[in-house]
C-alpha cells in the first residue's frame, strides 16, 4: 500500500464497496464517498462506524450517477477514483432505463469527472465478467474453454441478457475514454459470482443474498439446475480493488475469481455445516424441467438452454500475478454468509 491519501468511492454503501472502503479506512486513507442523499444518516451509519475505528476517514457528498458532473466535487483532492456503483437487479421492467444507462452513462460520468480533476492518477472501474461472457454456453467457442481477459462479451443485448450487456457497453466506454487521454491509468476489475458476508447485512440488497437466501428456505430443496458458476469471496475482491488502485504494476482487465464450482457446489459447502437444520439440495433438477418451469422463475427459455448443463472456468492467473489474488475455500465464504443471513434474520 502506499502512503496515505485521498479517494473516491462511488457507490460506497453497495455489497462490494463497503469491504473496499473498509480496507481503506484501515489503510489510513480519507475516502470520499458520494452518495444518493448524505443526510441518511440510518443508510451511512454502517460506514461512518468503520471510519470511527479505524485510522482513516471519510466524508459523504451528494451525487447521481445521471447527473453529470456531480461527483466533480467529491473528487477534489483525490489520486484514486473507484468507480462500483452500477445496478445488478434480475427484477427490472425496463432494461435500457434500469439497467443500460445507469452502467453507460454512469462510467461516462464519473469518468468524465476523472478527466477534470487534475490529482486523479488512476481510475479503477468494477466490471464484470459478464463483459467477458454472456451465457455460458460461449465457453464453447473461447480458447481453451475457459475465460480470459482478452475475451469480450459480443452475444448479450437489451432483449438477451440485459445486464450482462449493461457491464459490457459501460467497460467498453470505460477504455475508450481511458484511451482518449494520458493523465490517468485505467483498472479494470471483472469479478465473478461474489458470495461472503456483507459489512451491513441488514441494508445489502444483492442478487447473492436472494440466491443464497433460497438454499435455506426450501425454495430448491427439490433440486438445482445443473448450473456451471465462477465465485469470488467479497473480502478477497475487496483486496484485489486496494491493489487494482495502488500497485504499481496494476493494469488492463483482471478477472477476480478464484472458485469454479456448480449449483450443487454451494449446497454441498453448505452441508456439512447446515445441512440437518436446512432444506439444501440434494439432487439436479432435469434440464427439461428448469427449461419447462424457467419462465414462472424469471428464466427465459434461451437462458436455461444456453446456461444449465454447461462448466464455466475462469483464469484469473493475471490477477494472482499482479494484484496478489488470493482465495479463501467456498466453503468459508458460504458458512460466513449463510450464518451472517440467519443472524440477520434473512433466512
Amino acid at each position: 500500500m502506499t502512503d496515505t491519501t485521498t479517494v473516491m468511492v462511488t457507490g460506497a454503501t453497495g455489497y462490494v464497496a463497503g469491504w473496499v472502503v473498509k480496507g481503506l479506512l484501515e489503510a489510513g486513507h480519507t475516502v470520499h464517498a458520494p452518495v444518493r442523499d448524505p443526510g441518511r444518516q440510518d443508510k451511512l451509519a454502517p460506514l461512518q462506524a468503520l471510519a470511527d475505528a479505524a485510522p482513516g476517514s471519510i466524508r459523504f457528498f451528494q451525487a447521481d450517477l445521471l447527473d453529470e458532473g456531480s461527483y466533480d466535487e467529491a473528487a477534489q483532492g483525490c489520486t484514486v477514483i473507484y468507480h462500483t456503483a452500477s445496478p445488478f437487479s434480475l427484477d427490472y421492467k425496463d432494461a435500457q432505463s434500469e439497467l443500460v444507462d445507469p452502467a453507460l452513462k454512469g462510467t461516462r460520468n464519473v469518468l468524465g469527472t476523472a478527466n477534470r480533476t487534475d490529482t486523479v492518477t488512476r481510475v479503477v472501474v468494477t466490471s464484470s465478467c459478464a463483459a467477458i461472457y454472456g451465457d455460458n454456453a460461449d465457453m464453447q467457442d473461447m480458447p481453451g474453454q475457459i475465460m480470459t481477459e482478452a475475451v469480450w462479451n459480443t452475444l448479450s443485448s437489451l432483449e438477451h441478457n440485459p445486464y450482462q450487456y449493461s457491464k459490457t457497453v459501460a467497460e467498453r466506454a470505460a477504455w475508450e475514454l481511458a484511451e482518449a487521454q494520458d493523465r490517468w491509468s485505467l483498472v479494470v476489475v471483472n469479478p465473478s459470482l461474489v458470495l461472503g458476508p456483507a459489512i451491513h447485512p441488514q441494508q445489502v440488497t444483492s442478487e447473492s443474498f436472494d440466491l443464497i437466501k433460497q438454499f435455506g428456505d426450501g425454495t430448491l430443496k427439490m433440486g438445482v439446475p445443473h448450473l456451471g458458476l465462477c465465485c469470488i469471496d467479497v473480502r478477497d475482491l475487496a483486496q484485489a480493488h486496494l491493489a487494482a488502485g495502488f500497485a504499481e504494476q496494476a493494469n488492463g482487465r483482471n478477472i477476480i475469481s478464484t472458485t469454479d464450482t456448480t449449483m450443487m457446489g454451494i449446497a454441498d459447502a453448505l452441508r456439512p455445516k447446515y445441512g440437518d437444520s436446512h432444506p439444501l439440495p440434494k439432487s439436479h433438477a432435469p434440464k427439461w424441467l428448469v427449461w419447462l418451469v424457467g419462465p414462472l422463475q424469471g428464466l427465459s427459455r434461451k437462458f436455461v438452454s444456453r446456461n444449465v448443463g454447461y462448466e464455466l472456468r475462469a483464469d484469473s492467473s493475471k490477477a494472482q500475478r499482479e494484484l496478489g489474488l488470493q482465495g479463501r475455500p467456498l466453503q468459508e465464504t458460504v458458512e460466513d454468509m449463510f450464518g451472517q443471513m440467519l443472524e440477520a434474520g434473512r433466512i
